[in-house]
């Protein structure tokens, strides 16, 4: 098993996740959980680079996280929500990227089929 990244960093990739849904005045509650994350190593194709990863699978919601060598990270996370604002539509989830003096974000919306 790879070594898991620095537990600080994981949290506040969690609470900036979490961060995303509460942008929205909507709740995941204390989703993604740092501590039930499992983790893997990926190799990039071209660039030869290991990354971390870490997944959050086997509960209501799936989520990922990416730790690069260079300190940028990139982590997406269900929501599966109605959009507060927009009755034809809900958040599927949150992403976030940056490194982790500044992490910012945004959410993936999409419309219910008709």
């Amino acid at each position: 098993m790879p070594t898991p990244p620095d537990a600080a960093l994981g949290e506040a990739v969690c609470a900036a996740l979490r961060g995303q849904v509460d942008k929205l005045g909507l709740s995941i509650g204390d989703e993604p959980v740092w501590a039930k994350a499992s983790f893997e190593e990926a190799t990039d194709p071209f660039s030869q680079e290991v990354s971390i990863v870490a997944y959050w699978r086997g509960q209501a919601r799936f989520g990922k996280a990416t730790f690069f060598p260079d300190g940028r990270v990139f982590a997406e996370y269900q929501v599966l929500l109605p959009h507060p604002d927009k009755e034809d539509s809900y958040v599927d989830s949150v992403q976030i990227w940056g490194r982790p003096q500044k992490l910012i974000g945004e959410a993936v919306i999409a419309e219910y089929l008709k």
